[in-house]
């Protein structure tokens, strides 16, 4: 019998990119092999192999439909996941009936048909269908379809990763993605871990007033022993919702990694951690650009000069081809306003990207000088300032959450309050 898995009927049939909310789980490593009537259909499928969330399924496409996917079992086993596209609602019961007497057990189906039909829809669930995706179907609609099979609807949140990178080196990229992590954490309540893959120099340590024996380089050095187990230990605590997995910043050997070193840490601490925040170098190499297209949502950081917008705009458009299915990463500017020095505006910066930074971040020496040398967040040196306020901006565009804390000072009368106020 084809096994049952989770349903999701809901569909967005305009195929646009999903939003920070609409939060996909890459599929673990399994086969998909799909059997479609249409070229149009067979085109999604292929582009939806291509998608980031799916680079570890082996995915085959055949033409043929239901007829063809029923011929080829009788002979081989079956896959992780059959894909089957079908036209009328006979075709597709006797179908799967036909199916049934040569499916492995275990193997979930996912059918593409054309009819609307409620009852249609609770039989296929009677018969162990996985997914029914009415036709026409986008790229990111089997992408969904495919990811939800191994993904259970009240982990939704598990296992986003967001990536934060600077334009160019010393533009304050590292100490954005630890305020951040730390608003995330916080103020959304949100179990989180940082993730410091500056090896060599890396300062989410001092930022957080952390000095762990152990860190991120004794889970990369040591890909045969990485489980949850392994990460746990050498994760260390910053607050209640908010961990580091720190770099050793040292220099007593050479921090040189194939592009999938960083793949089996990532995969670990997205079955245990909702938020993963990577702080990544800035260096061009196989594992950062990895590391860039397959995070859930990116944030670039730059200065306010020509140099930072020309590297920005070649991360944004390298990573917008990259990553078709997804939103466009976002930008900020930072160290804005710094004396005497002249600045490329924002209206600028997002006229050649063309797109809006979500923050212009003001220069701010004494008090970011102070938070680095002490070991502190921005939050702790001064809660209410603008600051303050836009990490915890940037920290709801990225996780697509608002504020979830009741704000401070608040009584129970608050709501009363307001009420008689609005009169």
């Amino acid at each position: 019998m084809i096994s049952y898995a989770r349903q999701n009927p809901e569909q967005q049939p305009d195929g646009t990119p999903p939003s920070a909310e609409d939060h996909i789980a890459p599929a673990p490593r399994v086969s998909v092999q799909a059997f479609c009537e249409t070229v149009e259909t067979a085109g999604a499928v292929q582009s939806a192999g291509e998608d980031r969330r799916l680079g570890k399924a082996h995915l085959k496409i055949q033409m043929g439909g239901m007829a063809a996917a029923v011929e080829a079992y009788r002979s081989a086993p079956t896959p992780n996941v059959i894909i089957l596209e079908t036209e009328g609602r006979s075709d597709i019961l006797s179908g799967l009936d036909q199916l049934a007497t040569v499916c492995d057990s275990g193997t979930r189906v996912i059918v593409i048909g054309r009819l609307n039909d409620v009852a249609l829809y609770r039989e296929l669930v009677r018969r162990g269908v996985s997914d029914y995706v009415i036709a026409p179907v986008s790229t990111i609609d089997i992408v969904r379809s495919v990811c939800n099979l191994f993904s259970a609807p009240e982990a939704k949140a598990v296992g986003r990763i967001i990536a934060v990178v600077g334009a160019k080196g010393g533009v304050g990229a590292s100490t954005l993605a630890h305020n951040v992590a730390w608003a995330i954490a916080r103020d959304l309540a949100l179990d989180s871990v940082v993730a410091d893959l500056d090896l060599a120099f890396g300062t989410a340590g001092l930022d957080y007033n952390q000095d762990p024996p152990q860190g991120i380089a004794d889970a990369v050095f040591s890909p045969d022993r990485i489980d949850t187990a392994f990460i746990d230990r050498l994760l260390s605590k910053c607050t209640d919702h908010l961990s580091l997995l720190a770099a050793p910043a040292t220099l007593d050997r050479v921090y040189d990694f194939g592009a999938d070193a960083f793949d089996s840490i990532f995969d670990t601490l997205r079955t245990t951690m909702p938020c993963i925040v990577l702080d990544i170098p800035h260096q061009w190499s196989g594992w950062t650009k990895r590391a860039l297209i397959a995070a859930d949502d990116i944030l670039i950081v730059a200065a306010p000069d020509l140099a930072n917008l020309r590297n920005t705009k070649n991360i944004f458009d390298l990573l917008k081809a990259s990553r078709p299915n997804d939103r466009a990463p976002l930008y900020c500017l930072n160290q804005v306003g710094v004396p005497k020095r002249p600045e490329i505006n924002a209206s600028e910066f997002a006229k050649a990207i063309e797109s809006q930074p979500i923050a212009s971040i003001p220069f701010e020496p004494q008090m970011f000088g102070s938070a680095a040398n002490n070991g502190q967040m921005i939050a702790e040196i001064s809660a209410t300032h603008r600051t303050t306020e836009m990490f915890l901006q940037i920290a709801q565009r990225l996780t697509g959450r608002g504020e979830t804390k009741k704000p401070r000072g608040m009584s129970f009368l608050s709501p009363l309050i307001d009420k008689l106020r609005a009169k």
